[in-house]
């Protein structure tokens, strides 16, 4: 019979990637969820049972009939008392465990040790393995540090800290060692603690094979981003709030959490007690690996959970957050609806560009397409065939998505700091027709966000120039 295991944080950014590697793995998986519309939108919602509920409420409907129970929530930063906080709903999982017979406690927790004088974070963590282990389950915590992974708080801290500054003020903790472990190798970890049918208990230390210091971390990073070499400058005066604000103001990491991240920083984070061999079959990769694959996932848009992800006060959504897509997406969205059906409005749309133009700022689309030729781009002068299709050139543009009907969407190949689309959205209701016209800009690094704030002027005259030029075409074709 399949194995029973009720996982928590499902909703976040580990928790979203063990599900469904517990699914392949055979397991029979029930997730406990505060909101479980949030995991309406999961590939693998539909082969998970969902309980509704939290680690510091009534636990008995989700521990019934449970084989391993996985604790991959926390509280970190959410009020004055948080750390208290995380105590009590541990002991509160453990003690509902320990009522329903659950054989096994699974937990990722954080590296450190305790004879040090560890941050609030880190000494949280380490306490909430002993509240678990007062279940009288078998509890495997493993102790992780750094996590390298498309989508991790911790990578992408560093991402753009090092993506946008090419010189960088830090606090002295840059120099304190850590052993950075890829997302996969921890959720190899982790399937691999819950499936065994050995008899394992206690706590396990996991990281990848390099040490390095946070600088030496930035460095590497760099290199295999393909960036500058970026110039350090330590100074002492930097404390972990003022590096926080910095932190929340460059990255998309709120200050919030990262006072909490940087004032674990100053405490060294490496494995000292190695996981004797043949316990697990994991061998971690390097950090150059993590690096590669991490940035191979964030290029392609293939983030399958992200640090912002979980159930946190931190990322309660607002109008501005960034989209995740591969970091921060700036955009310029305009709607407008017209009684033309979607039909006319499709036509209109798709016969923008090549000698028709593009409906407003002629002008300016002709300066842009002769910058960049000079540039050594494409410019204008490839205009466009009289029937679009997926994969065909548009002027400095080519068409990414092609619905009949319903939208179009453009990636510009012009020479720019960062990656473009155009999109139109096509909708029909109660007898109107709305078109959604967004402009999306991922910058790269500095240079990227220097030149959308240089160019933002002319798209207030551009792109609402277009909107109406659509529309009156699209009623004039009816």
């Amino acid at each position: 019979m399949a194995q029973r295991v009720l996982v928590t944080g499902a909703s976040g950014y580990v928790g979203g990637r063990l599900v469904p590697a517990l699914l392949e793995a055979g397991s029979s998986v029930r997730c406990l969820a505060r909101t479980p519309a949030k995991l309406d939108v999961a590939p693998w919602r539909s082969s998970v049972d969902v309980v509704k509920g939290e680690v510091g409420g009534p636990l008995s409907d989700a521990m019934e009939g449970v084989d391993v129970a996985v604790y991959l929530v926390h509280s970190i930063g959410q009020g004055a008392t948080w750390a208290d906080d995380e105590q009590r709903d541990a002991k509160n999982f453990a003690a509902f465990a320990k009522a329903a017979g659950v054989k096994r406690i699974v937990y990722l927790g954080g590296l450190g040790q305790d004879a040090d004088e560890l941050s609030e974070h880190l000494s949280s963590r380490h306490k909430v393995g002993v509240a678990l282990a007062e279940s009288g389950a078998d509890v495997i915590e493993f102790r992780a540090g750094v996590v390298i992974g498309s989508g991790s708080a911790s990578f992408e801290m560093l991402r753009y800290l090092v993506d946008v500054l090419p010189i960088m003020v830090t606090p002295r903790w840059v120099s304190t060692r850590c052993q950075p472990i890829s997302i996969r190798d921890v959720i190899a970890y982790l399937v691999e603690a819950i499936t065994t049918t050995k008899s394992l208990a206690g706590v396990f230390e996991i990281g990848g094979p390099n040490r390095v210091s946070y600088a030496e971390m930035m460095d590497l990073y760099a290199q295999v981003a393909g960036l500058p070499k970026r110039r350090l400058i330590s100074v002492p005066f930097l404390t972990p709030g003022l590096s926080s604000h910095w932190v929340g103001l460059v990255t998309p990491v709120p200050a919030t959490l990262a006072r909490e991240l940087v004032e674990s920083l100053v405490n060294e984070v490496i494995v000292e007690n190695p996981i004797p061999e043949g316990v697990f079959d994991v061998t971690p990769m390097t950090l150059r690996e993590s690096f590669e694959r991490a940035l191979a996932a964030t290029t392609q848009g293939r983030i399958a959970t992200s640090f912002n992800d979980a159930d946190l006060v931190h990322f309660e959504r607002t109008a501005t957050d960034p989209e995740w897509s591969g970091g921060s997406v700036l955009k310029d969205v305009r709607t407008a609806t017209t009684s033309a059906p979607p039909y006319e409005v499709f036509a209109a749309v798709t016969s923008i560009g090549g000698t028709k133009g593009w409906y407003a700022g002629e002008f300016l689309w002709k300066v842009r397409g002769l910058l960049d030729l000079v540039a050594g781009g494409p410019g204008l002068r490839r205009g466009r065939k009289k029937q679009l299709a997926i994969g065909e050139p548009l002027d400095f543009w080519r068409v990414e998505d092609l619905i009949d009907d319903r939208r179009l969407r453009l990636h510009a190949e012009m020479r720019m700091p960062g990656d473009a689309w155009l999109t139109w959205d096509i909708e029909e209701e109660a007898g109107t027709t709305t078109l959604t016209q967004t402009a999306l800009y991922r910058p790269h690094g500095l240079s990227g966000r220097l030149y959308w704030y240089a160019v933002a002027p002319f798209h207030g005259f551009v792109f609402p120039g277009m909107l109406r030029g659509i529309v009156a075409d699209a009623e004039h074709r009816r």
